[in-house]
C-alpha cells in the first residue's frame, strides 16, 4: 500500500517540479493532492499522465496524509507547517522558515541522511537553500577525505530562483532590448537582462545579503560547524541552473587528481572536467538533470592544500524539488514513516 502525499504550492515552479519528480521516480503514492491558496483553487496541474485539480490549503484535512511537500513560501510555512505536523503528517518544507530551528533537521540526503531521525520533534524537515544544496553535495566527500577549513563561494544564480516573476522579467526585458522598447524593472533591483546583480535577498547589518548568510549558516549546520564560509551571491541572466565558483582550503593535502577520483565515486556528483574547449558544464546542460556537476577542478597554489571547483546544478531540482522528494524517499526507505492509510 502506498502513501498519501500533499504538495502545497502546486501551481508554482517548484511545486510543479515536485509533482513531476514524484511521478518520474515512481514514488510509492496511492494518492497525490495538489494544494495552493484559495485564488488558485480549481487550477489544473499535471502529475504524470494525470491532471490534478488544485484544492485550497485553508481548511484541508491532513489527518490521513502521510507527507506534505511544502513550497508556498516562508510565511505560509510558518503558519501551516506546525498545524499540519500536529495532525501527524510529516512536512518537508522548501522555505527558509525552519532551516535554523534546532528541533528541525536540515537535510541533504547524500550528505547528512542520519540527521533525518530528528524530524519527530516537530514533524517538520527543512530543505536547504538552492545554492547550499548543490554546494554541500560537492563538499561532503572532499571534507571527509581532507577536512575543509575554509570555503570561499561566489554564486551565479539563475532567475528561476526568484520564481516565475523572475523568469518573466528576464524574458520581457530581453525582448524589450532587442526591439528597442523601454526596459521595465519590477522584480529585481536593477535590470537583469544582459547584466549581473550582486544582490539576492535583503541586506544585513554586516553588509552581507541574507542569501549569502544562508549559504554560510546552512553549510555549517549540514556539513560541519567548524568550516569557515564566506559567500558573494550574484543573480545572472540565466533561466535555470545555479553555478558556483568555489575555493577551498583543507587541513590535509589533497591533489586535483585525488579530488576528481573522490567526486567521481560520490553520490549525487558527476564530474565533467577536461582542460579543453567545452570540457566543463554550464547551466544550460544542467537544466532538467538531477546531478550536481563539478568541473574546473584544479589546485590553488596561493594557499597550502587549496583547490578550486566549478559546481553547477538545476536549482529547481536538486536545489529544491528533487531534494524534497529524496527526503521523502529517505523516510520511507528507513522505515521512519507509519502509513496512516495502512493503519
Amino acid at each position: 500500500m502506498g502513501y498519501k502525499i500533499a504538495v502545497v504550492g502546486a501551481t508554482g515552479n517548484v511545486g510543479r517540479e515536485m509533482l513531476a519528480i514524484l511521478d518520474e521516480r515512481g514514488f510509492s503514492a496511492d494518492e497525490v493532492v495538489a494544494l495552493a491558496s484559495r485564488r488558485s483553487q480549481g487550477t489544473e496541474v499535471s502529475f504524470g499522465d494525470k491532471t490534478l485539480k488544485v484544492k485550497a490549503l485553508e481548511g484541508f484535512d491532513f489527518s490521513d496524509v502521510d507527507i506534505c511537500l511544502m513550497s508556498a513560501g516562508g510565511s505560509v510555512s510558518k503558519e501551516w507547517s506546525p498545524k499540519i505536523g500536529a495532525q501527524g503528517c510529516v512536512v518537508i518544507d522548501n522555505s527558509s522558515a525552519w532551516r535554523y530551528d534546532q528541533d528541525v533537521p536540515l537535510i541533504v540526503p547524500e550528505v547528512n541522511a542520519d540527521a533525518v531521525s530528528g524530524f519527530s520533534r516537530k514533524n517538520i524537515i527543512a530543505n536547504p537553500n538552492c545554492s547550499t544544496a548543490q554546494l554541500v553535495v560537492a563538499l561532503k566527500p572532499l571534507h571527509e577525505h581532507a577536512t575543509i577549513k575554509r570555503a570561499v563561494v561566489a554564486t551565479y544564480q539563475s532567475v528561476s530562483g526568484a520564481g516565475k516573476d523572475g523568469m518573466d522579467e528576464l524574458f520581457t526585458q530581453s525582448r524589450a532590448v532587442f526591439v528597442a522598447d523601454p526596459v521595465e524593472r519590477k522584480k529585481f533591483t536593477k535590470r537583469i537582462a544582459f547584466n549581473v546583480i550582486p544582490h539576492i535577498d535583503v541586506f544585513m547589518e554586516d553588509g552581507s545579503t541574507k542569501e549569502e548568510w544562508k549559504v554560510m549558516a546552512e553549510t555549517k549546520k549540514i556539513l560541519d560547524p567548524k568550516i569557515k564560509v564566506t559567500c558573494t551571491a550574484v543573480r545572472v541572466p540565466v533561466f535555470i541552473g545555479h553555478s558556483e565558483a568555489v575555493n577551498l582550503e583543507f587541513e590535509n593535502p589533497i591533489s586535483a587528481d585525488e579530488a576528481r577520483a573522490i567526486l567521481r565515486e560520490a553520490p549525487g556528483c558527476l564530474v565533467v572536467d577536461k582542460p579543453e574547449d567545452g570540457g566543463y558544464i554550464t547551466p544550460i546542460e544542467s537544466a532538467g538533470e538531477d546531478a550536481t556537476y563539478i568541473s574546473r577542478i584544479r589546485e590553488d597554489i596561493t594557499v597550502e592544500n587549496g583547490l578550486n571547483l566549478w559546481v553547477v546544478a538545476d536549482n529547481l531540482r536538486k536545489g529544491a524539488a528533487l531534494n524534497a522528494v529524496q527526503i521523502a524517499e529517505l523516510l520511507v526507505n528507513r522505515g521512519l514513516l507509519k502509513q496512516k492509510q495502512a493503519a
